[in-house]
């Protein structure tokens, strides 16, 4: 009986397995870093339901800046950013020169060029974060491509809470502000 039905059995779970992208919201649970931003390592997915200071996010960019990604060799098109997320709406996100200030202290430095000697982009002045941004850095990672350059992204641009599951090394507590972040 059991050898009868091992056929059934598995060809309907091969028909789910075919089906289940196409017919639901389904998508993986799990993603291979290989990026320098944060440890080379095998992270969990977990919904984007909420988020605090410290979370280390998957985002998808902006078209122009997924673009942009792609034309400099940073990031292949479709292949998300794993940055941490370092303000929150409320927050005043400033960038004074090279420094980048959070609520007023200094979280890291922009550099001028890239590693090929290209100019980085670069934006100016403060901007209170409103409903639906976020800010996003790596700031234990000097040369990290995040929003020192690009600014603020729309919260709906963050697809994924990452959990490491396995990485080669650990990942260095991102510097939080010192003053609070609603």
């Amino acid at each position: 009986m059991i050898r009868r039905s091992a056929p059934l059995v598995a060809g309907g779970l091969a028909v789910a397995l075919v089906a289940a992208p196409v017919l639901g919201q389904w998508s993986p649970r799990i993603l291979w870093n290989s990026t320098p931003s944060v440890p080379v390592g095998l992270y969990w997915l977990q919904p984007v339901d909420r988020v605090a200071i410290g979370d280390l996010v998957a985002v998808r960019p902006p078209e122009r800046l997924a673009r942009f990604l792609a034309a400099r060799g940073y990031l292949r098109h479709g292949v998300p950013l794993l940055k941490h997320v370092v303000a929150l709406p409320g927050a005043e996100v400033c960038r004074d020169g090279a420094a980048i200030r959070i609520n007023g202290q200094v979280l890291g430095l922009a550099q001028a060029r890239d590693r090929l000697g290209r100019d980085l982009p670069h934006w100016q002045g403060c901007h209170r974060l409103d409903v639906g941004e976020v800010f996003l850095m790596n700031p234990a990672v000097p040369d990290s491509f995040d929003g020192r350059y690009f600014g603020p992204l729309p919260l709906g641009a963050l697809t994924a809470r990452l959990q490491p599951i396995w990485t080669l090394a650990a990942d260095p507590a991102p510097l939080a502000p010192s003053s609070p972040v609603p």
